[in-house]
C-alpha cells in the first residue's frame, strides 16, 4: 500500500514537471515501454505492468516490483529532474539577462528620447541678440515687422505720389505764372515804347515850332 502511495506521488510529480518530455510520437499507436528507452511516464507504466500481484495471509493485495527496477527508475527520475532543474536555472538566467538588456535598452531609449526632445526644442528656438525666442514668437515678430514696413512703404509711396502730383501742379502753375509775367512784361514794354514814341513826337513837334 505504501508503495502504491509513493508510486502515485511520483507519478503526480513527473506528470506536472515533465510534461514537455512526455510527448509520444503520433505515428506510434502504442508507446514503447522500457526502463532505458522511454519517458519517465512510460517507465512507471512499464513497472506497473511488469509488477506481480501478491496476497498475504490476511487477503490484502500487493504489487511486487523488482528492486533494481525501482533503483533504475529512481536514477532516471533524478536525472530527469536534474535536466529540468538545469533547464529551469538556465531559463532563469536567460530571463535575468533579458531583463537587464530590456532595462538597458529602455534606459538608452529614454536617453535618445530626451536628446530628441532637446533637439526638437532647440530646432523650435532662435537666438537673437542674446535672447532665445521660439519659432512661433520669432515668426510673429518677423511678420509683424514686415506688415508694419509694408504699411509704411504704402504710406510713403502714397505721399510720394501725392507730392509728385502737387509738384507737377505747382510746376504747371509756375509755368502759367511765368507765361503771364512774360506776357505782362511784353505788353508793358510795348506800352513803354508807345509812350516814348509819343513823347518823342511831342518833343519833335515843339522843336519844329
Amino acid at each position: 500500500m505504501l508503495f502504491k502511495q509513493s508510486l502515485s506521488v511520483f507519478l503526480f510529480l513527473i506528470f506536472t514537471s515533465t510534461i514537455t518530455f512526455a510527448q509520444v510520437d503520433s505515428t506510434k499507436t502504442t508507446p514503447e515501454l522500457s526502463l532505458t528507452k522511454s519517458t519517465i511516464v512510460n517507465q512507471f507504466e512499464y513497472i506497473i505492468k511488469k509488477s506481480t500481484n501478491w496476497r498475504d495471509e490476511k487477503g490484502q493485495n500487493y504489487e511486487v516490483v523488482k528492486k533494481q527496477w525501482i533503483a533504475q527508475l529512481r536514477s532516471n527520475t533524478l536525472d530527469t529532474l536534474k535536466v529540468i532543474t538545469d533547464k529551469h536555472s538556465e531559463t532563469l538566467v536567460t530571463i535575468s539577462e533579458q531583463d537587464k538588456n530590456i532595462k538597458t535598452l529602455q534606459s538608452k531609449l529614454n536617453n535618445i528620447q530626451s536628446d530628441l526632445d532637446a533637439s526638437n526644442s532647440k530646432k523650435d528656438e532662435i537666438s537673437i541678440f542674446g535672447s532665445t525666442l521660439t519659432k512661433t514668437t520669432y515668426n510673429t515678430i518677423l511678420f509683424s515687422i514686415i506688415a508694419v514696413l509694408g504699411v509704411l512703404l504704402g504710406f510713403f509711396f502714397y505721399q510720394f505720389k501725392n507730392s509728385n502730383t502737387i509738384a507737377k501742379e505747382a510746376k504747371h502753375q509756375l509755368s502759367e505764372v511765368e507765361n503771364d509775367f512774360d506776357e505782362h512784361r511784353r505788353k508793358a514794354l510795348e506800352r513803354e515804347q508807345k509812350v516814348r514814341r509819343q513823347l518823342q513826337d511831342v518833343i519833335n513837334k515843339h522843336r519844329g515850332k
